[in-house]
This record gives C-alpha cells, structure tokens and sequence, in this order.
C-alpha cells in the first residue's frame, strides 16, 4: 500500500561541479538551500541584497548587480536612528549613512563579480504581494518596520510578472550566455494574507512560473513548494511556528535537490566537507589537551586529503580554528 504521493522527479541534464558558482536570491528557502550548499563549502552566494519575496523586488537585485549601481546618500531613508534602503535587509541598516552605504555597495561589487562567473541563478519567489511606499511609488523590499500606512499592499498578475521576466531572462541571456537558470516557489506559507491570500499569491506565482519556462532560454524549475505540501504533508515537518519547513523537511528536500543538480562526485565531497564544518562548530566537551589535538590533528589531515583532490574549495577558516586548537 503506497501511502505517500511521491512526486517522479528528473534527474536534471546539468550537474553542478565544485568548479561552478551558483546564486542564490529570493526568500528565505532560497538561503537554507544556500546554506545547504555552504556547509560542504560549495562556491554559492545567497541574497547579496538580503531576503527578498516577490518577482520585483528579485529583479530589481539583479537590475542592482547586472547595471553595476553604485548607491548613494538619496538612495537612503532615514527611521528611528537608522540609515536605511528599501532594496535590501535590514542588516544592511547602521546609524551612519557611510557605513549603510558601504555595507549595501560592497556587496553589489562583489556580487557583480561573482555574477559574471555563475554557472547557475536560482530565483525562488515567495509571494505574488508586493508592498509600494506611498511618498514615491517605489516597490520595497523591506519595510524596514515603518508604520504600515505609509504603503498600499497589491497584487502582481501574473502578466505583470511575466512581462517583467521576460525582460529579465532576456537581460541575462544577453550578459550571460551560458548561465542556467532554475526558478523555484517557495513552500513557506504567507499567513499574514490569510489561508485563502496565501493561496491566491502563489497560484499567481505558479502562473507566471509556467508562462516564464517557455522562455528561449530554457529556464527550468524545482518543485520545493510540491514536495513540502504534496509529499510531507503533515505537522512534522513543520517548524514550531507551522510556517517554515522544518530541518527534517530541509534536509529531505536538500537530498533531492542534490540528487537532481549536483554531480555524483561532487555529493560525495559536500558530505566529506560538511563533516568538517559541523566538527568546525562541534563543542568539545573535553579539557583533555591530548584528545584536543588528536581531534584538531585528524580534522587537518581530512582537510588536506580534500584540498589535495580539490584544491578549489576554501577551508581557510576551518584549518586557522583547527591549528590554533593544535597549537593550544
């Protein structure tokens, strides 16, 4: 008796290697498949302008890195003490505008760079809604706790989208010619809306998903939403807040997503590397200076054996932790 609706997933033509960088922007799903890719030290860059949830707003961080802007003071709002922009998070926010400004145009430097040698972009849209400051008409990001009047909350058809896309697709067909693009929607519920507005903004989202893969760049899609709501459809695998998927959804989606995108070899060093990066941040319940240095010593000698079949991947930060542990 099959009491699961397993979804039939393709095995994609294209492999993610070690040698290839992927982007990562949308919501917060698109950064826990990021941070997946992160802790097997994968070369992967994850929202430079922060966490975005709609189409606009994760074109408007691309139209950031792909245009080259470089940020200004009138670019900035100022709230309650803080300099601020409505295109990024507000981690990017700080009491003087010269470190707001260098925090958000550093990063799109950066960002602009390492765009330019992406072999793969995953775009996960998380809702359809967008929210639009009344003072300029300008579509937010974030707003960045401002009283809620102050903005009208809409809509986006799924045209609107479309027609925004395509333009996108085609900008980065045109920069870009051997870049891949993955589109994903995100599973994580937008209550604020309502169950029923929930509903509403992601089949909007689906909509313009479907229009968009018909694109002459053939973009393709993940199914994240599909296997969180079709397959794991059931309490456990959600977070307290009944919201966000839970580790043991992310991790089960993670082990699909792997097995469709990245290379055999390349799965077999993530989960070698991921073991080096949780001992990385593993507490030693031992005052035992010996056993210290056996372990920092074994955790040396696996970062060496990697780095000898793979001398890409950087392990600078775990190998300058694991010495000083030697070294104590």
């Amino acid at each position: 008796m099959n009491l699961r609706t397993t979804l039939n997933l393709v095995p994609s033509p294209f492999r993610i290697k070690y040698s290839d960088k992927v982007m990562m922007i949308g919501s917060c799903f698109a950064s826990s498949i990021g941070t997946q890719m992160k802790r097997g030290k994968m070369s992967v860059m994850v929202n430079p302008a922060g966490t975005v949830y709609n189409p606009v707003s994760v074109a408007n961080t691309l139209d950031s890195i792909t245009d080259g802007r470089i940020f200004t003071r009138e670019d900035l709002h100022f709230h309650n003490g803080l300099w601020l922009s409505f295109y990024h998070n507000s981690d990017f926010s700080s009491e003087e505008p010269d470190k707001t400004l260098d925090r958000i145009n550093s990063n799109l430097i950066e960002a602009s760079a390492f765009l330019k040698r992406t072999g793969y972009l995953f775009i996960t849209f998380g809702t359809a809604r967008i929210f639009r400051w009344q003072h300029s008409g300008l579509i937010v990001s974030n707003c960045h706790k401002i009283p809620s009047d102050e903005f009208s909350h809409e809509l986006l058809s799924a045209n609107e989208i479309v027609d925004l896309w395509i333009r996108q697709l085609d900008k980065l067909s045109s920069l870009y010619p051997g870049l891949k693009v993955i589109f994903t929607i995100s599973p994580v519920r937008h209550l604020k809306d309502g169950a029923h507005g929930n509903q509403v903004s992601k089949s909007v989202l689906f909509l313009a998903v479907e229009s968009l893969l018909s694109h002459s760049s053939k973009p393709s899609y993940f199914p994240a939403y599909e296997i969180l709501m079709d397959d794991l459809r059931d309490y456990r695998f959600y977070d307290d807040d009944m919201v966000h998927p839970s580790a043991t959804a992310l991790n089960y989606i993670w082990d699909l997503f792997s097995g469709i995108y990245i290379d055999g070899d390349a799965i077999k060093i993530w989960k070698e590397a991921e073991k080096i990066t949780n001992a990385r941040n593993h507490i030693l319940r031992t005052d035992s200076k010996v056993k210290k240095q056996e372990f920092a010593g074994k955790m040396l000698k696996h970062i060496s054996d990697i780095e000898n079949r793979m001398p890409s991947v950087d392990f600078s930060e775990e190998k300058d932790y694991f010495l000083a542990l030697l070294n104590k």
